[in-house]
């Protein structure tokens, strides 16, 4: 019987055959995948491109009001009704107030005045201007506010109509024989209903608890209420002279220690005006600063408290972020070390060397990163030319330098080239987020310059990595 032929076909295997090209691109493209992870992890350094621009300072105070003012007080008990509005001018002689004992002069007006209430264009153009001004400045955390403004309000509508009404009403009260005392003014002066225990107190007496404005209170008169005997009536503000007390920062008795006036904004009004400045010490030995004027004290007659803006010139320069800036220490070479050759091909400094010879000097140039009148400043980074403890050679000398002492500068890192390189500045003015520095210094920066947003993120020169 003949054997069967065995049909068992076995696959041929090909060698893998690797030639240098495909090792080239495995290696390539795995270059290429370590670039795109590490690019995607790695930090990226943000930029700012340096701009020509000011800052404007304008910092923002309440202030606490002095004036010359006498309270007045009444002499006996009854309904108060006044003749004058706030904020008038009495002379002397002039009515301001009466004493109703017997209620008389309330009934009377109550009956003169009726539903036919009505207000003068220039009282409601008085009311618009508060609410006008409350409503610029009001602020939430400040919400009792309202009920001040609201009481002032209701006071000042009630003042409106009865003065105009105390007016008419003369005939009548004489005719019906009512039993009421006026009260006449015994001095000049601007009039206020509103008294709040500070009217004793002189700018030197100033506290730093006098300006937490949630303990200061005040108390009104309305005409119509019933008052005691030897209770508050009116104020007299006698004179147009008025200062405004403020506290001040250190950088602020810095920064005006020398200003004899200041420009300053009140808000809420619109008015800017001028002032005369002086620093005074406080009772609890603070620094205040003290605003004097000699008009527009009628405008602020029901205030204690004002809120305003000083004003300062635009200070123009070169416009950065703070965040930007740092400090770098250099090393500081004295300037008659430098040596440069009179067609500039060689410039720089002599170090001395050593070698089997003995010694000798070469020519090195440092990038310098600052000078002034007696120093330049070199790089005193690990990848520095110059080392702590060279020895440098005064041309034409034997006077010798030894490198080692530093100097802190202030400055910023420039990016331009791909890699950070330090530029001084020279600071011209601040605020909470940005400098204004000097534009065309030397080692300095540029409009247009792209620098580091945030100095924290780098570390001397070096490569970077920016969006």
């Amino acid at each position: 019987m003949a054997k069967k032929k065995n049909k068992k076909i076995v696959r041929y295997r090909r060698p893998l055959n690797i030639n240098v090209g495909m090792i080239i691109f495995a290696l390539i493209f795995a270059y290429m995948a370590f670039y795109v992870y590490t690019y995607a992890r790695r930090d990226k350094i943000e930029f700012y491109e340096v701009v020509e621009g000011g800052i404007v300072n304008d910092q923002r105070h309440t202030g606490i009001i002095f004036r010359n003012e006498e309270v007045k007080y009444t002499d006996r008990a009854g309904n108060i009704n006044f003749y004058l509005q706030e904020g008038k001018r009495a002379a002397v002689g002039t009515r301001i107030y009466s004493i109703d004992e017997t209620g008389t002069i309330s009934q009377l007006l109550a009956e003169q005045t009726g539903d036919s209430v009505s207000l003068s264009s220039e009282n409601l153009s008085s009311l618009q201007k508060e609410l006008s001004s409350f409503s610029q400045t009001f602020q939430e955390t400040n919400f009792r506010e309202v009920y001040d403004v609201k009481y002032t309000l209701d006071s000042r509508v009630l003042e409106y109509v009865s003065v105009d009404a105390m007016k008419n009403l003369d005939s009548i009260l004489e005719e019906a024989g009512a039993n009421f005392t006026q009260v006449r003014s015994d001095a000049a002066g601007v009039v206020s209903y509103s008294v709040d225990s500070m009217e004793s107190l002189s700018p030197t007496q100033v506290t730093a608890d006098m300006f937490d404005r949630s303990q200061y209170t005040k108390t009104g008169v309305r005409s119509g209420q019933l008052v005691e005997s030897g209770a508050p009536a009116y104020k007299l503000i006698t004179s147009e002279d008025w200062s405004i007390v403020f506290q001040m920062t250190p950088e602020e008795i810095s920064q005006y220690g020398d200003k004899t006036s200041l420009s300053l904004k009140f808000d809420g009004t619109g008015l800017e005006t001028s002032a005369a400045f002086s620093m005074i010490t406080g009772a609890d030995g603070g620094t205040y600063g003290k605003l004097d004027f000699n008009k527009y004290m009628e405008q602020f007659i029901s205030d204690r408290f004002v809120d305003f803006e000083i004003l300062t010139d635009e200070v123009q320069g070169l416009k950065i972020p703070r965040t930007a800036v740092t400090t770098m220490n250099f090393y500081i070479v004295p300037r008659d070390f430098y040596v440069s050759s009179e067609n500039g091909s060689a410039s720089g400094f002599y170090r001395e060397v050593y070698s089997e010879n003995g010694p000798s000097m070469e020519l090195i140039s440092p990038t310098i990163y600052n000078a002034d009148e007696e120093y330049y400043y070199l790089d005193a980074g690990e990848s520095s030319e110059v080392k702590a403890g060279d020895y440098l050679i005064k041309a034409d000398s034997q006077e010798r330098y030894q490198v080692g002492a530093m100097e802190a500068v202030e400055g910023v890192f420039n990016i331009n080239r791909g890699y950070t390189i330090f530029r001084k500045i020279e600071v011209l003015s601040s605020n909470d987020e940005f400098y204004t520095v000097a534009k065309g210094t030397d080692y300095g920066l540029s409009v247009y310059d792209h620098i580091v947003l945030d100095a924290s993120s780098v570390s001397g020169n070096g490569i970077v990595l920016y969006q």
